[in-house]
């Protein structure tokens, strides 16, 4: 190690840095651990690394804390000895801080929301990362993406030619699978409900992800394109934690979509790509986004819901699974979206525990996956992952992320899981109902016999072409009517109170409303009776719901027409399709 009394260029430009990027969120993190150690048994390098201390979120954060302390908190200066403040004076010593901050961590979070004093240690294992890479000091594989990155315009280095040469294909084999030379993947078609940008890797290595998406949105009746530049919403800046890299990315696709005129900006399946483009991309690129920006998960869900495209769920048999991408779920606060379209999608979803917020890293995060140098580290800390996995007995594990997808099928492998990784745009292009192209003769179409659409009405869902809200306050209740009602067809909309299920009413004009009598906040009697008062909703035919007398008795009570119907808690799938069949004067 260098004397103390010299210190390296880089050492000195680290420390002088980090002066820079004291936030107050970093610098509450800083200050406000008190090693209780709530967060040690939330890593999964320590669940797999028994008896190493190196690996605790805590000593983790302290190599990086002692600095702060050292330098830039009057506790250090003072009382170094007692706080434990420290400092950097060689290369050596940024090589090992390296190796904590890239070696150690996926800045997966799952510490951080387990910390009761909300020590934020992947925002400042972040910050870490890119006070070392200003200085050059990274892993080659993260240096070569972000060279990729600033060079070529996406982090795989995927040239133009080939990018659109791919697209052509997918394309070509689009109208082959579908006979129909319409369907096609349009390239910088100005003034588009979406512009639909994407993950690199689906380009080099998947792009059958690509034609599943334009599949969906060719039978949803998009007006939609892809950019034939800027097209990467993935950003390896948020791994790096060079927040230059990060606003240069962002800025390339959102002045793009902006050229373009599009309307909304859909995010492909990428965890990083949607916390990096959507949450982080406007404070790194300065940009003030004129369009809005979501998920492809939530587009594929709105499509269904409104009744834009159909499946047929039985084409996904198979038991699957969920994975909860890091940046998708703790970051970003997608929980129940990518499970709803599951359910819709699949016929055998086997809930993963812990799960949402609590879910375990894929190990492939945080750019892990670039990082060969840690890979026998990041695969023996991946036993975590796979037991979690193995224990769910399915046989497709679902993510939305395609550093999961790499991370997942790594330690599948490795652990010799039977199992395959896929993502819910390739399931619901599967179970995807392609209406039938019916040629029709010169002379006009031909006369459809009774009996062949007799037997067409008999093949139609019981409630297909209908609209039900489901009001509930309990979200597995509220799951459970929905399930059962789309299962039949119908398009559901879920309210989870009195007043969400008055602004669902007059907004969606339903056919039928389920309420159930024991929501908290607005009385459930007030709002029946703002629901029967309201001239938009004289149509509405409202169920009921309870396990309570008392309140049942209360809705009969007023000076309203009734409710069409009645259901007792809890309810079985053939009573309820039973009522709703009779309530809507459905045939039986």
């Amino acid at each position: 190690m260098s004397s103390k009394n010299h210190r390296s260029h880089n050492a000195q430009e680290v420390l002088s840095r980090l002066g820079k990027k004291l936030s107050r969120q970093i610098a509450g993190s800083m200050v406000a651990c008190v090693h209780c150690g709530m967060c040690t048994n939330s890593c999964h390098y320590v669940l797999a690394n028994p008896g190493d201390p190196t690996y605790a979120p805590a000593y983790k954060a302290d190599r990086i804390r002692k600095l702060f302390k050292r330098h830039y908190d009057w506790t250090g200066r003072v009382f170094p000895w007692w706080v434990k403040a420290g400092s950097v004076f060689s290369d050596e010593d940024l090589e090992e801080l390296k190796d904590t901050v890239f070696g150690k961590c996926t800045n997966c979070r799952r510490c951080s929301v387990n910390c009761p004093m909300g020590v934020d240690l992947a925002t400042f294992n972040r910050m870490a990362r890119g006070l070392l890479v200003s200085v050059g000091i990274m892993p080659e594989g993260v240096a070569v993406v972000s060279k990729d990155q600033w060079e070529i315009g996406n982090q795989m280095g995927v040239l133009k030619e080939d990018y659109l040469d791919t697209l052509d294909w997918m394309s070509e084999e689009l109208q082959a699978e579908l006979d129909d030379p319409a369907v096609a993947i349009p390239v910088d078609k100005p003034d588009c409900e979406i512009v639909y940008s994407i993950n690199p890797r689906e380009v080099k290595y998947d792009p059958r992800t690509i034609s599943d998406a334009a599949k969906i949105f060719y039978f949803a009746g998009e007006n939609w394109t892809m950019p034939s530049e800027g097209w990467d919403m993935t950003n390896f800046g948020l791994f790096s934690g060079d927040d230059d890299l990060g606003g240069a990315v962002a800025r390339r696709l959102f002045e793009k979509v902006s050229e373009l005129r599009g309307k909304k900006l859909v995010i492909s399946e990428c965890g990083h790509g949607y916390r990096s483009t959507r949450c982080e991309g406007p404070n790194w690129a300065k940009f003030d986004v004129p369009f809005e920006m979501e998920s492809s998960i939530i587009t594929m869900l709105r499509y269904l819901k409104e009744g834009r495209i159909h499946v047929d769920k039985t084409r996904n048999s198979e038991p699957v699974t969920f994975h909860d991408s890091c940046n998708n779920a703790r970051s970003c606060g997608m929980f129940e979206e990518p499970r709803e379209l599951l359910r819709l999608v699949t016929t055998d979803f086997r809930e993963m525990y812990p799960n949402r917020a609590e879910n375990f890293c894929c190990t492939g995060g945080g750019g892990a996956m670039s990082m060969s140098e840690y890979t026998p580290r990041r695969l023996k800390s991946a036993v975590v992952k796979a037991n979690q996995l193995k224990a769910t007995g399915a046989k497709v594990v679902v993510t939305s992320c395609h550093n999961c997808v790499d991370g997942l099928n790594d330690l599948i492998r490795h652990y010799k899981l039977d199992m395959r990784v896929t993502q819910l745009v390739n399931l619901v292009a599967n179970a995807l109902v392609v209406p039938a192209r019916v040629a029709v003769p010169a002379g006009g179409p031909p006369e459809i016999p009774g009996e062949a659409v007799e037997a067409f009405a008999a093949e139609r869902p019981v409630l297909a072409d209908r609209t039900i809200v489901v009001a509930d306050d309990e979200p597995d209740q509220v799951t459970l009517l929905a399930t059962i009602f789309e299962d039949h067809g119908a398009t559901v909309y879920r309210a989870y109170s009195g007043d969400e299920a008055l602004e669902a009413a007059r907004s969606r004009k339903p056919d039928l409303l389920t309420l159930d009598l024991a929501m908290p906040g607005r009385p459930a009697a007030e709002v029946f009776e703002m629901l029967r008062k309201d001239a938009g909703l004289v149509d509405l035919k409202i169920c009921v719901r309870s396990e309570r007398p008392e309140l049942r008795q209360t809705i009969y009570e007023q000076a309203v027409r009734p409710p069409e119907g009645y259901l007792d808690k809890p309810v079985d799938e053939q009573s309820l399709l039973r009522s709703v069949r009779k309530i809507l004067e459905l045939a039986h």
